[in-house]
Formats: C-alpha cells, sequence, structure tokens
C-alpha cells in the first residue's frame, strides 16, 4: 500500500484507568496532551526529539514507542516501511499512571493511519486491537482513542464504548514527584480475591456508571475498591495515604491507573467570584499543609475528543 501523506501532527490526551472499582476497563480522558509531529522521509531509520516529560530518559531511535506503534500500524495496513522524523513534545507524566505510554502507542497507530492510503486499514477497532496487544489491556486506549469516558471489554474482539458523563465531575489529578511502573503495581496483586469482594467490587462499578453520568452525588461511595488498591500499599505507601486522607474528608479519592498518581473524582461546587472550584479542592490544600514536597496538583477536565489527527499529502 502507498502512502497518502508525509507529514502527520497528533494530539493525544493523558488518561486514567480502573476509577477505582473499574479495574482493567474503566477509564477517562484528561486534558493533558501530548503531541507528535512526524514527517516520513526517504533515509532509513528514525529520529525523535523530545521535549517536556521524559526528555533524556527515552529512546530517541526505532525503539522510542511511538516509532514502535507507527510501525506496527503500517505493517497491519500493509504499507512500507519509511524513514520517520519525530517531534515528542510531552506533557504527561511518565511512570505516574496517567496512560504516557497508551497515549505513545495510540498516537503511533493514528500516525501510521494518516500516512497510508486507506486509512480504513487501521480503523478505530484495529488500533483498539493493535494498542491492547501492545500495553497487555485496554483501559488506557480507549479513552486515548475515543475520548471521554469508556468501558473496554473482550470478547471475540477488543471493544469499547463511549459512556456519558455528569458536567459536575471534574477530575483532580495529584501527582507526585516519583515514578512506579506499570508492572511492579501490578506485581503484588494476588491471583486470587475472596468472592464477597468481587461481588462488592461489581456492584460498585455498576454504581460508579450511575455515578459518573447522572448522579455524581454517589461518586463517593461508588468509587470504593477492594480489588487492587489496599494490595498496592506496599509500593505506593503515600499515594495510599492520600487516598485515605481525601476519603475521609468525603472526596471520591482512587489511585490513578496502576499509580502512584492520586486521582480525585471531584464535583463542581459554587467558587468565590464565580471561579471554578470544587469539592476536593479544600481537602487537598488540607492534606498537604502548604507543603507540597514536590507533588503537584492538576484539575483537569474531562477531554470529550480524544486523540486529534492532521495530516499533509505529500511534497507539501
Amino acid at each position: 500500500m502507498r502512502l497518502a501523506a508525509d507529514h502527520v501532527r497528533v494530539r493525544v490526551p493523558a488518561t486514567s484507568a480502573n476509577l477505582g472499582p473499574g479495574f482493567d476497563a474503566l477509564g477517562v480522558a484528561l486534558a493533558l496532551h501530548d503531541v507528535v509531529e512526524v514527517r516520513a522521509v526517504s533515509t532509513p531509520g528514525a529520529v525523535v526529539d523530545v521535549v517536556g516529560e521524559g526528555a533524556g530518559g527515552v529512546p530517541t531511535d526505532d525503539e522510542h514507542l511511538v516509532v514502535r506503534a507507527i510501525r506496527e500500524g503500517l505493517d497491519h495496513a500493509g504499507a512500507s516501511q519509511v524513514g520517520l522524523r519525530l517531534e515528542c513534545t510531552n506533557a504527561i507524566p511518565h511512570g505516574r499512571g496517567l496512560g504516557s505510554s497508551a497515549a505513545a502507542v495510540v498516537a503511533g497507530l493514528l500516525v501510521a493511519r494518516a500516512l497510508v492510503a486507506d486509512p480504513e486499514a487501521l480503523d478505530d477497532a484495529a488500533v483498539l486491537a493493535l494498542a491492547t496487544a501492545m500495553e497487555g489491556h485496554p483501559d488506557n486506549a480507549a479513552p486515548a482513542l475515543l475520548g471521554g469516558v469508556t468501558v473496554a471489554w473482550t470478547d471475540d474482539a477488543v471493544r469499547a464504548a463511549r459512556l456519558p458523563v455528569h458536567p459536575d465531575v471534574l477530575p483532580v489529578a495529584i501527582v507526585p514527584p516519583y515514578h512506579l511502573s506499570t508492572r511492579r503495581a501490578r506485581g503484588v496483586l494476588p491471583a486470587q480475591v475472596p468472592h464477597a469482594d468481587a461481588a462488592f467490587q461489581a456492584g460498585r462499578a455498576a454504581l460508579l456508571v450511575e455515578a459518573l453520568s447522572r448522579r455524581p452525588e454517589l461518586l463517593f461511595p461508588a468509587t470504593e475498591d477492594r480489588l487492587h488498591q489496599e494490595y498496592r500499599r506496599s509500593v505506593m505507601p503515600d499515594s495510599l495515604a492520600l487516598v485515605g486522607v481525601l476519603r475521609a474528608h468525603g472526596v471520591a479519592a482512587v489511585v490513578s491507573g496502576a499509580g502512584p498518581t492520586v486521582l480525585a473524582l471531584a464535583r463542581r461546587v459554587p467558587g468565590p467570584e464565580g471561579l471554578p472550584s470544587t469539592d476536593a479542592d479544600g481537602a487537598i490544600a488540607a492534606a498537604f499543609g502548604g507543603v507540597m514536597a514536590g507533588w503537584r496538583v492538576l484539575p483537569l477536565p474531562i477531554d470529550a475528543d480524544g486523540a486529534v489527527v492532521e495530516r499533509g499529502a505529500p511534497g507539501r
């Protein structure tokens, strides 16, 4: 298959998975973005310039995750491989549970879609399947691709659906100054859990859909978890301590994905002089007492668009 473009720009959002009880299924796209600009060139191999998050710490050649995803996408579409020049401007923190790897994979696959002459060879279903194969699960890839809040599942294929979200739901990410690998965070999870905990989790996951879409006043009970967070305390004690403090103040706080970022699924409340405010603001301020010690508080509205692609024709 020939290429139909040689210049592609993709903007892809951060994501938070699980949202408490929706383990490996629920995810939300957040208004924090990586931007990848790619040019196909005649010289072989790939050269990657990285600005922002990950600069100096990620590969700058064919081993870069975006490049690997582009190559996977081109192979899937039956297109020839080409030389690549990438400029990555990253705002999504790495190793913090905000979907940086899913963003890179989705960005690369969408670059491949934009490069080829037949984009239907890489439709959303194909992109989601390829991203899941590279990531291991679809909970971050789905909202990065589709935007909003998604539920993803696997039967004979990988599937995802968007959920309606109440306008009063305003996520706030509290990002620590340290990294944690997903492999390490998943490595402490048990192979089996008690039946009572599984039943509890199913009920809370169902309630979370209702809370997100129609009744945000139910977010606090809807975000209770017995399946994964407490098992991870040994590898992210500060994050779980913060979750506990915020929940003691009535805030719907959870671990974001595999952590160690904490996500508050906050609710809009009237603020001073009409400024945006949430029910989590006071509790977050009280938890830190003015001493942030490298933690960052990022109010991140839900990104309704997901990944956005622009492309240019060859020779432009």
